[in-house]
């Protein structure tokens, strides 16, 4: 009883909050360049002959760009072991979708993920015959769920996470959520600790598996490399200055974290690296009103002034390579907004991290890593710079990435733990 009204209530609200949502999306298609690559696919609407497409291939859903990288990880270890093995990777963004493509993996399919509506989803099945689903992180769609069971097709969800705030709110609403959450197969969750909202959610104890994080594998994926092209670019700003990148970083933040480093350490060069690469302009005059020559990745030209110069990665899927070559972090979207972002690409590739009060959806790791000494932690302009001026001190720095390092090992091996569930 509680499913059929569940799904009344969610069948009634889906196409109300696809029209309220349909317009901001098509700006963001317009912005990130979706159109033109296959989106009918959202649509379960295909181009390629159904012939040509791989049948019984293991479908992996991924909506980020995040996600999208952890999946293409979970898929490539996957196909060093079983290179027979057939994919899909179904992506829910245009941005998503490119770095996929990007990837360039042999035999891959990359498509977008149906939109939740039964119809779409029967295509969309009809279409692939999926051998099994696996859903990375928190992406949970009724419909998906229902007709996969209908069809005996296995979902499991890997790499599971809920925020502190998603818990609470969905706690509220467990008793309506248990019989959609019934429906997976497998969860495999990054801490022990998560174990419990899961199970409220319905999901048997024996179908929970704490295996690590595929995103904090240190062992699993290759490390953030440097890249020569990258290298000639900060070469242009003066050789053996100390580089400070601050990652994905929101409105109001990128002015603002520049300001502290220069305050840091006037011979240190920003470079700036926000979250949604679209932004460029606005941040591009943020910061020259904060009195920073601009430079552009996309646009590349040698500065002008490279004293009062800072670069700015308005490109999509490098972040993680450009970390490479940093001497510090710091971790967007914890100062000025709330949530913060993944502080562990800058541990894994050996740099210090400093991060703001609000690191939300990275606790309880954020929390351990400041306690354990492996990452510092700024409240404030003053408090940044002198968090800076610590992190670039060769001794301080070591230090830092030592205790985040110890306090990862936990995860190393999740991808071989996880690929133990899927493949059992």
């Amino acid at each position: 009883m509680r499913l059929f009204t569940a799904l009344s209530i969610y069948r009634l609200l889906l196409p109300l909050l696809f029209i309220a949502a349909f317009p901001g999306w098509v700006v963001k298609m317009l912005r990130r360049g979706g159109f033109g690559t296959h989106l009918g696919e959202r649509a379960a609407i295909y181009s390629i002959p159904v012939e040509d497409e791989p049948c019984a291939a293991v479908h992996v859903h991924a909506v980020s760009v995040g996600e999208v990288f952890l999946a293409l990880k979970l898929i490539r270890q996957w196909s060093d072991s079983e290179p027979e093995r057939r994919f899909v990777l179904a992506t829910g963004t245009a941005t998503g979708h490119a770095v996929a493509t990007a990837a360039n993996l042999a035999g891959l399919r990359v498509t977008y993920s149906p939109l939740d509506f039964p119809w779409m989803v029967r295509r969309y099945l009809n279409r692939f015959e999926p051998s099994q689903i696996v859903l990375i992180e928190a992406e949970v769609w009724p419909h998906l769920l229902l007709a996969s069971r209908a069809r005996g097709i296995p979902v499991r969800l890997v790499n599971a996470r809920m925020s502190p705030r998603s818990a609470r709110r969905f706690t509220r609403f467990a008793a309506w959520l248990r019989p959609i959450y019934r429906l997976i197969d497998a969860v495999a969750v990054q801490d022990e600790a998560d174990t419990a909202i899961w199970q409220t959610l319905g999901i048997p104890r024996d179908k929970i598996h704490d295996t690590g994080s595929l995103k904090f594998d240190p062992g699993s994926g290759g490390a953030p490399a440097l890249h020569p092209e990258f290298q000639a670019m900060l070469d242009a700003f003066g050789q053996y200055r100390r580089l400070v990148l601050a990652a994905s970083t929101h409105a109001g933040e990128e002015a603002w974290i520049a300001s502290a480093i220069r305050q840091a350490d006037p011979a240190a060069l920003a470079i700036i690296v926000p979250r949604h690469a679209e932004r460029r302009a606005e941040v591009k005059a943020e910061l020259e009103n904060a009195g920073f020559e601009v430079v552009l990745r996309s646009n590349f030209t040698p500065p002008q002034r490279p004293e009062v110069a800072c670069l700015v990665i308005d490109t999509t899927g490098e972040l993680r390579d450009w970390t490479a070559h940093a001497d510090a972090v710091i971790i967007g979207k914890s100062f000025l907004s709330q949530g913060g972002q993944n502080p562990c690409e800058a541990i894994l590739a050996g740099k210090p991290v400093i991060c703001g009060p609000h690191m939300e959806n990275f606790q309880p790791l954020a929390s351990r890593l400041i306690a354990a000494g492996g990452c510092l932690c700024a409240g404030n302009h003053e408090e940044l710079a002198r968090a800076i001026l610590t992190a670039l001190d060769p001794r301080e720095s070591q230090a830092l990435v030592e205790h985040a390092s110890a306090l990862l090992a936990h995860h190393a091996g999740a991808t071989q733990r996880i690929l133990a569930i899927l493949t059992a």
